[in-house]
């Protein structure tokens, strides 16, 4: 099937990406397009134009910021995955790109459009949470910061106001003592998670002296698991108290995710298991 008819613009620069969004009220931001342009061509998408992101120039790269990292909105999977940048600072936030879809993919696709576009599978979405990134975007009023656990607001839903570009997220790098891992359970089709768990360890003195943990890809946006990062925190993570938290995900998780692949029952399950070798794994990193 082929899409509807639809104007196409490439501005130089981010000015002028507003400019036309503001004069094409029923316009979209094209980015890697893994998304977008399959929605358009099935009809479920139909926007008169398209404003391409691909010109403007600022939008892409990596950043050291001290400690933290700033990644341009147009930074594809491939560089984040292989960046020495984000291996240094946070192997975690590479690991989970070099996860995403295929080499066609992580070519092409983007961090800003995979965040702006929110899939409940996508995985950068769960990482960022569990990372407690700042996300930025520019609209008519100037740049605005949003943290990442107000970012996802529902299905497929942001908090990006009309008008706004999504420009670049701040990532908090991690230091020593401190190990992250992310497991997914792919979707033999799409590669998409049918769920995610991002799990952040600190470890002092031989216990754990902060925990965080997300899922993604069983409720509409991914959570925080608290009361399961509440367990595990201060305890010695050994075998046991990780089996404990673990028990606690499904805490978290409220009307979850189904469909032919996986019911809510199944990808609560998974959660349960997945973060269960995500907290193992984040402990044996944080030991070195």
């Amino acid at each position: 099937m082929y899409s509807a008819t639809f104007d196409y613009f490439r501005p130089k620069t981010l000015a002028q990406a507003a400019a036309l969004l503001r004069k094409h009220r029923d316009s979209r931001i094209l980015a890697g397009g893994h998304s977008l342009l399959p929605a358009m061509k099935l009809r479920l998408s139909s926007p008169r134009a398209l404003v391409d992101l691909s010109a403007v120039k600022g939008l892409s790269g990596i950043q050291a910021k001290g400690k933290n990292l700033r990644i341009g909105a147009m930074t594809v999977h491939a560089e984040v995955a292989s960046s020495a940048a984000v291996r240094k600072s946070c192997p975690l936030l590479a690991e989970a790109a070099s996860m995403i879809g295929d080499l066609q993919v992580r070519n092409r696709g983007t961090i800003g459009g995979s965040l702006a576009h929110a899939d409940p599978g996508a995985d950068y979405p769960t990482v960022m949470l569990a990372l407690e990134a700042t996300i930025f975007a520019k609209g008519p009023r100037g740049e605005r910061k949003v943290l990442a656990h107000r970012f996802f607001t529902d299905l497929f839903t942001t908090a990006l106001k009309k008008g706004e570009i999504l420009t670049s997220v701040l990532v908090p790098g991690c230091g020593k003592g401190t190990g992250g891992a992310y497991e997914k359970h792919r979707h033999p089709a799409s590669s998409f998670a049918v769920v995610g768990v991002a799990a952040i360890v600190d470890v002092a003195g031989g216990r754990c002296r902060r925990v965080r943990l997300a899922v993604g890809g069983v409720t509409a946006n991914p959570v925080r698991c608290s009361a399961a990062e509440a367990a595990l925190t201060g305890q010695e993570p050994d075998e046991g108290s990780i089996e404990s938290a673990s028990r606690r995900v499904a805490d978290a998780i409220s009307d979850p995710l189904s469909d032919s692949y996986a019911s809510g029952e199944f990808r609560t399950h998974l959660a349960t298991v997945l973060a269960k070798r995500a907290l193992q794994t984040a402990v044996e990193r944080a030991r070195g």
